[in-house]
């Protein structure tokens, strides 16, 4: 097959479908887009440095997409049977704990990257 910068291009409009798609169906994706306009103002407002900044965004990025593996985890389940099965439960299990694995590690690094601003304004030691 020979390289096409049109298929290029087009894999890109998958690629952003595939985002519309997370944020318009599942409700998870939407606490996790508000957590990362949060994120995003907070870091701007305490004027965080780059390796912060770098530290922020692999959390965002790897809550992302955690939560998209766990999205395409679900549909395609969801194509094989509605009905229960323990091993597609099994499956679906593993993925959410997978994103709930991230949000934790997400979470652990806000605190660490953002507990010295907020301790100032607290006027606690941090």
């Amino acid at each position: 097959m020979s390289f096409s910068i049109k298929k290029r291009l087009q894999s890109f409009v998958y690629a952003v479908r595939g985002i519309v798609t997370l944020v318009k169906t599942q409700h998870n994706a939407w606490i996790h887009l508000f957590a990362t306009l949060g994120v995003i103002s907070f870091g701007f407002h305490f004027g965080v440095s780059g390796a912060e900044w770098s530290l922020l965004i692999v959390a965002i990025i790897v809550v992302w997409f955690a939560e998209a593996l766990n999205t395409a985890v679900e549909f395609l389940a969801d194509t094989i049977t509605k009905e229960h099965h323990p091993l597609i439960g099994n499956a679906k299990d593993v993925a959410a704990g997978g994103v709930l694995v991230a949000s934790i590690g997400a979470a652990a690094i806000g605190i660490i990257v953002f507990w010295p601003y907020v301790s100032r304004i607290l006027g606690a030691k941090s």
